[in-house]
C-alpha cells in the first residue's frame, strides 16, 4: 500500500514541474482566481494551484502514512518473530514430549523384563523350596523311623560312663590269668611303665588273653597321624570292641619290651568278600623312641596269610624283596622320615608304618571302601597306600578289617595244637 502512494505522489510532483517549467501562453505570472478546477480538462495553472492546496495535506497525510507502514512493519517482523518462536517452541515441545514419552516406555519395558526376571527367579526358587521340603520330609521319616528304633533299642537307662573291668595286670593274659573270662576294656601297667592306661583285652573261652593293638573296622578314623599321635595313640576304645585305635608306639614297647616270655604278634585280616586269614610272629619286640620303635621279631610262626612282613618280589626289580621286607625297620611318619627311601614313604603313603623302601604290608593305610583301587585313587602321588597284605591281595587290593593283637609265647598254643583256635578266630571281636 505505501510504494503506491508514493509513486503517485511522485507523478503529480514530476507533473507540476514540467508545468511550471513552461511560459504559460497569457504570459500572467500567477494564475487567475477564476480558473476553476471542473470537470474539464484543467489548465496548468490549475493543476499547479490544486497540488499547492492540496500538498502540505498530502505531504502531512503521506508521513503519517509512512509512521503507520513502520509500525505495521515492525509489528509484521514482530508477528514474524513470534510466530517463529511458536514454531521453535512448539517443534522442541513435540520433541521433548517424544523424548519423555519414550523414555518412559523404555523405562516401562525394563519394569516388565525386570519384574518377569524375578518372577522366573522366584519360580525357580519356589521349585527349590518345594525339593527341600520334600527332602526334608523323607528325612524326617527316616529320622522318625531311627527314633522308633532307638526307642525300641533303648529300653534300659543309657550308662553316663564306659564299662571297664575291675581287674588289672601286666597285660591282658596277666588279667586273664587272675580270673576275668570277658573281653571288654581294662587298665594295665607293664612293668616299667609308670602309669597304668587302658587296653581292649580280648579274651577267648581257653583262657587267652590278647592284648589288642590295633584295630581297621570300617575307615571311621584317619590314620594319617603325626609321630606324636602315634606314639601316644588315637582313636577310641569301647567295650563292644566297635571302634578303630592304634594304642599307641610308646605303650606297645612297654608291653612288649619288659616281657620275661617271647611275646607272639597275631595279625587277623578280613577281605571285602568275607574271607579271613591270619599270621604270627614270634619273639615280636617294639624298641624304645631313642630308637625310632623299631620292629623286630624271631621268625614268621605261621598262618595262613603268608608272610607280607618278609618283603615281597614285585617283579619291579630284583631287591624288591630286599627293599619290602619290614623286619628291623623304624618306625616313619609323615613329620618323621625313617625309611630306607630318598623320598618319604609317610608321606607318600598317608599313614605312619614301619616303612622300608617301602612296604609288601601296610595295615595304617588310606581306607578303601570295597578293595579295589588304582594309581588315580591313591592320588598325588600314585602309590599303593591301601590297607595291604602282599601275600593274600595284591597291592591294589585295600583290606576291610584287620587286628594287630599280643600275646605271650606260652599262652599262643593252648587249647591243643600249635596254633590252637587260630583258623578259627571267627571274626575281630569274637571271643
Amino acid at each position: 500500500m505505501a510504494p503506491s502512494l508514493l509513486a503517485t505522489a511522485g507523478g503529480l510532483l514530476l507533473l507540476f514541474s514540467f508545468s511550471s517549467a513552461q511560459i504559460r501562453g497569457d504570459n500572467l505570472a500567477t494564475c487567475s482566481p477564476n480558473d476553476g478546477f471542473g470537470k474539464y480538462c484543467p489548465t496548468t495553472c490549475g493543476v499547479a494551484d490544486y497540488m499547492l492546496n492540496y500538498w502540505a495535506r498530502v505531504d502531512h497525510e503521506l508521513d503519517s502514512m509512512e509512521k503507520s507502514l513502520e509500525i505495521v512493519t515492525n509489528l509484521t517482523r514482530e508477528a514474524d518473530e513470534t510466530i517463529t518462536y511458536m514454531k521453535d517452541s512448539t517443534t522442541s515441545a513435540q520433541k521433548s514430549q517424544q523424548d519423555v514419552y519414550f523414555k518412559k516406555s523404555s523405562s516401562m519395558l525394563d519394569d516388565i523384563l525386570r519384574f518377569e526376571k524375578a518372577i522366573i527367579a522366584q519360580e525357580q526358587q519356589i521349585y527349590d523350596l518345594q525339593n527341600i521340603i520334600e527332602s526334608n520330609e523323607r528325612r524326617m521319616g527316616e529320622l522318625k523311623q531311627l527314633s522308633i528304633q532307638l526307642q525300641q533299642k533303648c529300653t534300659e537307662p543309657c550308662q553316663d560312663t564306659v564299662a571297664i573291668q575291675t581287674t588289672t595286670g601286666t597285660d591282658c593274659q596277666d588279667i586273664a590269668n587272675k580270673g576275668a573270662s570277658t573281653s571288654g576294656l581294662y587298665y594295665v601297667k607293664p612293668i616299667n611303665a609308670k602309669e597304668q592306661f587302658l587296653v581292649y583285652c580280648e579274651i577267648d573261652n581257653f583262657g587267652r588273653g590278647f592284648t589288642v593293638l590295633q584295630r581297621r573296622r570300617d575307615g571311621s578314623v584317619d590314620f594319617h597321624k603325626d609321630w606324636n599321635q602315634y606314639k601316644n595313640g588315637f582313636g577310641y576304645l569301647s567295650p563292644d570292641d566297635t571302634t578303630e585305635f592304634w594304642l599307641g608306639n610308646e605303650k606297645i614297647h612297654l608291653l612288649t619290651a619288659s616281657n620275661t616270655m617271647p611275646t607272639v604278634l597275631r595279625i587277623e585280616l578280613v577281605d571285602w568278600e568275607g574271607n579271613k586269614k591270619y599270621s604270627d610272629y614270634n619273639m615280636f619286640r617294639l624298641g624304645s623312641e631313642a630308637d625310632m620303635y623299631r620292629l623286630t621279631y624271631g621268625f614268621h610262626f605261621g598262618g595262613d596269610a603268608g608272610d607280607a612282613f618278609d618283603g615281597f618280589d614285585f617283579g619291579d626289580d630284583p631287591s624288591d624283596k630286599f627293599y619290602t621286607s619290614h623286619n628291623g625297620m623304624q618306625f616313619s611318619t609323615f613329620d618323621r622320615d625313617n625309611d630306607k627311601y630318598d623320598g618319604n614313604c609317610a608321606m607318600q603313603d598317608g599313614s605312619g608304618w614301619w616303612m622300608n623302601r617301602c612296604h609288601a604290608a601296610h595295615l595304617n593305610g588310606k581306607y578303601y571302601t570295597g578293595g579295589r583301587y588304582t594309581e588315580k585313587d591313591a592320588g598325588e602321588f600314585g602309590y599303593d597306600n591301601g590297607i595291604i597284605w602282599v601275600t593274600w591281595h595284591n597291592r591294589w587290593y585295600s583290606l576291610k578289617e584287620t587286628t594287630m593283637k599280643i600275646i605271650p609265647l606260652s599262652r599262643i598254643t593252648a587249647g591243643g595244637g600249635q596254633q590252637a583256635g587260630a583258623k578259627q578266630f571267627g571274626g575281630l571281636g569274637d571271643a
